[in-house]
């Protein structure tokens, strides 16, 4: 449903958030599992997204999000400055802030 809202509104970062408040984060979980019913209805929030940067690295996120997306230039090393956070991916909730050095990152989460 959230890719579908992305298409329809053109944003590539949203919240959906039902009548309740609550916000529905987990893309794997069906609607029923999320406890949506029929006629039920959701509020789409568009959300800014954010970049920091290093010297050879980049992250994009938005505030409250649990997705961090990286980027830097690999020259085949260990050196990735910054650039892979495939392996924290999972401990990145509720980030509000990514803070950059000249080759890392440091996310401040809620």
């Amino acid at each position: 449903l959230k890719s579908l809202a992305q298409k329809s509104f053109g944003k590539g970062f949203l919240k959906l958030v039902t009548t309740q408040g609550k916000v529905l984060s987990d893309p794997d979980k069906s609607l029923q599992a999320a406890g949506l019913q029929d006629e039920d209805h959701l509020t789409a929030i568009v959300q800014e997204g954010k970049l920091a940067a290093t010297s050879q690295a980049f992250a994009l996120w938005c505030c409250g999000g649990d997705r961090i997306v990286t980027w830097s230039r690999s020259d085949g090393s260990s050196d990735f400055s910054g650039g892979d956070s495939s392996q924290i991916q999972a401990r990145l909730k509720a980030v509000q802030e990514v803070k950059a050095t000249d080759r890392a990152f440091a996310a401040i989460l809620a």
